[in-house]
């Protein structure tokens, strides 16, 4: 069975920087890129990518479109469009649930679509941790 994952915010940002990832992430993300694996990234991340490059907290030359386009591409991951049910269980995650409301979209759309998040977001780690979710450290 071809493993599927979601890439949180942060684990895209690493990626496309250059920044060293944990062995279990760093393989997961090379099996997605010769196709023995998929990896997924949210609209949603979109979003907070735009955030950041509006805010200067993510410093580019690029349009925040074309940052997030090229990150997709070089990761050679699809797109995870939050459906509307997706966005309405995200208010109704099993407790305690992470308060950042990006985050339980992106716990959401992985629990629906049946991906392991890959992040180094401790609150998402514990709650894959506790049962909720699939998570792999990165």
């Amino acid at each position: 069975m071809t493993e599927r994952f979601l890439l949180d915010t942060c684990t895209i940002i690493w990626f496309v920087e250059g920044k060293p990832l944990i062995q279990d992430a760093a393989i997961a993300l090379s099996c997605c890129k010769i196709g023995d694996s998929v990896a997924y990234v949210s609209s949603m991340s979109a979003w907070e990518v735009g955030m950041l490059i509006s805010k200067g907290r993510l410093p580019t030359s690029k349009t925040a479109m074309a940052w997030f386009e090229d990150a997709r591409e070089e990761v050679g991951a699809e797109i995870a469009h939050p459906s509307l049910s997706i966005l309405i269980a995200s208010s109704f995650l099993p407790l305690p649930i992470h308060n950042d409301p990006t985050d339980r979209i992106l716990i959401a759309t992985a629990r629906e679509l049946d991906l392991t998040i890959i992040t180094r977001d401790q609150a998402i780690l514990a709650y894959g941790a506790a049962g909720h979710v699939r998570t792999l450290a990165c």
